[in-house]
């Protein structure tokens, strides 16, 4: 890429989809020599994630709503943000030092604050969307506030995959098999008869469920004995795919644009039995790497497949994990979407 530094706005966490998928995104970028800034909104970072940042070659500049005139170049800058509510509430003041902005919204949905925006001062110069299925859903309520078709850029999200290594937990006959979900302690992101749907695994089971948390127990209810609820970060999300067999990501209201449990999953080597919806669709090819279920009773039925057939979950695994290298995330396709990208709001070569 050109010189031109490009600008973060927001920064990596443990907590949340977009806050990992900003950190592997972050690593790709460096990789391929992107120059990069980070600005955490707002305030300092916790040293710890800092010191990653850093580590890779991408300084921090620190800063607030009424400084980030102040931050050295940003006037006219190509800035990226990703799902951040705390830059939606400020787009304005970067709009009004002509920066160009790329928007990474992991939703299915427009916040509120990003619709007012637009009507404001109207749209962001481009768009990422991390599936087809997000696309569809997005680009029609973006057309209405004049965003054009080669505005919008699908670029799936980057995964690197060193930080997952391959780690499927064995199954012997006989003993329980281990399902679970990981996610957001958001209820939208539960089904309201998770329970049930476990119970109907025709199989001696134990879950594992994290993050849990109360508005998720006011809609599921208590645990029952063979469930195990932590609640956020108290394993790493590597710990908590390592003890599982199967993943079964119920979700309720929520239909997931691009599941990065998903891609953990895949990586870990952890089967996923899946809802036949949203980005599910693209991510998992049915029978090979994981399985798309219509019912509660086909998920039951895939999940205890898992625990009777232990070799064709290890087969189903395997590919899957071959597929995230290969197809989903390898770094070269990624990098050129990105590219692209930039290169549309005017980062050459």
């Amino acid at each position: 890429m050109s010189s031109e530094r490009v600008y973060l706005i927001g920064y990596p966490s443990d907590m949340g989809g977009a806050s990992a998928e900003c950190w592997h995104t972050l690593q790709l970028w460096r990789r391929f020599g992107l120059d990069i800034a980070c600005v955490p909104t707002w305030g300092d970072p916790p040293p710890c994630w800092r010191a990653r940042v850093e580590r890779i070659g991408a300084p921090t500049i620190t800063a607030t709503p009424d400084t980030v005139d102040k931050i050295p170049g940003i006037q006219g800058a190509v800035i990226v943000s990703f799902c951040n509510s705390h830059f939606l509430q400020n787009a304005w003041r970067f709009r009004d030092l002509q920066c160009r902005i790329v928007w990474v919204g992991c939703m299915n949905w427009l916040f509120d604050q990003e619709k007012q925006h637009y009507k404001l001062r109207g749209p962001f110069d481009a768009y990422v969307f991390q599936s087809q299925y997000q696309q569809a859903v997005l680009g029609p309520q973006l057309e209405k506030y004049g965003v054009r078709p080669e505005q919008m850029h699908l670029v799936r999200a980057a995964f690197m995959t060193e930080e997952w290594p391959f780690q499927p937990r064995t199954h012997k006959k006989g003993e329980p098999l281990v399902v679970g979900r990981i996610s957001r302690p958001a209820p939208d992101k539960f089904h309201p008869q998770t329970w049930r749907i476990y119970e109907r695994i025709p199989h001696p089971v134990r879950a594992r469920i994290m993050a849990w948390g109360p508005d998720v127990e006011r809609k599921l209810g208590p645990p029952p004995p063979w469930a195990e609820c932590l609640p956020a970060k108290v394993e790493s999300a590597q710990q908590f795919m390592g003890k599982l067999h199967v993943m079964m990501q119920v979700n309720g209201e929520a239909i997931e644009n691009w599941p990065r449990s998903g891609l953990e999953a895949m990586a870990s080597g952890v089967a996923i039995v899946a809802p036949r919806k949203g980005g599910w669709c693209e991510m998992i090819r049915h029978g090979v790497t994981g399985f798309l279920a219509d019912t509660e009773d086909e998920m039951a039925y895939y999940a205890a497949k898992m625990a009777y057939e232990d070799g064709y979950r290890q087969f189903v695994i395997r590919e899957a994990r071959r597929r995230l290298e290969e197809e989903l995330a390898p770094p070269e396709m990624i990098w050129g979407r990105w590219k692209q990208v930039f290169q549309s709001v005017g980062v050459s070569e």
